[in-house]
This record gives C-alpha cells, sequence and structure tokens, in this order.
C-alpha cells in the first residue's frame, strides 16, 4: 500500500485528488496539509512513501518544502504537482529533490501512474516540461562513451519508462536494464534517473519529438 500525503491548499482540489486515488487498491491517502509549514509536522506523524506537493502554498513553498522533507526524511518521495510550467520552478524542484514534477492537468490516469513509478524509485516528468529542457547545445561526445544498447535503453528512459517497461520493449532482464542504466550513470556522470533525463534532454543526446 502506497501511503500519500496530498499537499495543496485548494480544498476542491484535495477532495478531488482524495477521491481519485480512493479508487486504487494499491494506494491510500493518508492526510493532507493546506500550507508549507503544516507539511514537516504531517510527514513525521504519518510517515507517508509518498507527498502529492503543489508549489503555490502559504508559507514556505513547495520546493522550499521538498527540500526540507528530502533531508530530514530521504526515503520520503515527493511528487510536484502544479500550474507552473517555467523550466525554471522544474530545475528548482529537482534540485530540490522532486521525484517527479507532473502539471495539474494531467490526467487521472497519469497521477496514479506517476505515484507508482517514483513509489519503485522512477523519476516522471511531464512530457511538456521534458520538451521545454530541449536546448540548442551542440551533441556532447559523451554520447559516444555509451554502447548502443546503452543508448537505447536511455531513448526509453527519456521516455519516462519504468526499468521493467524497458526490459519488455529491448527484451532484455529487468537485471541488464538496471546494469546499462547503472553505466549510463557513470558515464554521463550522473547519480540519478531525473538527472540522466534532463541532460540527455538538455544536450540533445537522443532522439525526441
Amino acid at each position: 500500500m502506497i501511503q500519500i500525503l496530498v499537499v495543496d491548499d485548494h480544498t476542491f482540489l484535495r477532495d478531488g485528488i482524495r477521491s481519485i486515488l480512493a479508487l486504487e487498491p494499491d494506494i491510500r491517502v493518508v492526510g493532507e496539509a493546506v500550507s508549507g509549514d503544516e507539511v514537516l509536522k504531517k510527514v513525521e506523524e504519518l510517515q507517508p512513501d509518498c507527498v502529492l506537493m503543489d508549489i503555490n502554498l502559504p508559507g514556505k513553498n513547495g520546493i522550499e518544502v521538498t527540500s526540507l522533507v528530502k533531508r530530514e526524511y530521504p526515503n520520503c518521495r515527493v511528487l510536484i504537482l502544479t500550474m507552473f510550467e517555467d523550466e525554471e520552478y522544474l530545475l528548482e524542484a529537482l534540485r530540490a529533490g522532486a521525484d517527479g514534477y507532473l502539471l495539474k492537468d494531467s490526467s487521472s490516469d497519469q497521477v496514479v501512474a506517476a505515484i507508482r513509478m517514483i513509489a519503485q524509485g522512477e523519476a516522471v516528468i511531464h512530457p511538456r516540461m521534458t520538451k521545454k529542457l530541449v536546448t540548442y547545445h551542440h551533441q556532447e561526445p559523451l554520447i559516444n562513451k555509451l554502447t548502443k544498447r546503452e543508448k537505447e535503453v536511455l531513448i526509453e528512459l527519456v521516455k519516462g519508462l519504468s526499468n521493467k517497461e524497458i526490459a519488455e520493449v529491448l527484451c532484455i532482464s529487468d537485471k541488464t536494464v538496471k546494469i546499462h542504466i547503472n553505466k549510463i550513470f557513470k558515464k554521463l556522470n550522473v547519480k540519478s534517473r531525473t538527472q540522466t533525463i534532463i541532460y540527455a534532454v538538455r544536450h540533445q543526446l537522443v532522439p525526441f519529438s
């Protein structure tokens, strides 16, 4: 059971999220918070697996709170759910330790899938936000360090696929996917799936449409 703390200062949004998640047998909303200052108390009290975090909050904003949560409770996952589409908000959230970044126009299926993915240690970034990371940098030579199979894994990783899904697409085992991803981390000098996605897209290391 994935236990969720919902953080948003709008009652109707919290109620909507609670109603959506109540339909899922493996997800349970254990509490709510309406301000940034309230979040840490709730996390300490309820020990949720995941915090569904808005950015625009009374008191400390969601990015500041994310940093505090990840520092005090590193095993607690944080999924940002916001209306802000600016690249800088995304980058600040990821620097603060957020495990995912979704926009509020995401479908209920997208939100549920994202919760399950980050609970498993995966990274999730809304497709429109991923596109915003694309820059006009020239392709860097680091991509040449990756093998053909590692490049294939990287492409699927940037699409947001889990290890299991990548394994199914490429017809290899989950274990092999994990080995390839660890090698990609080392070769690109990154430490997480989220950093890998950002690096790959910003430097145009993979095709992206």
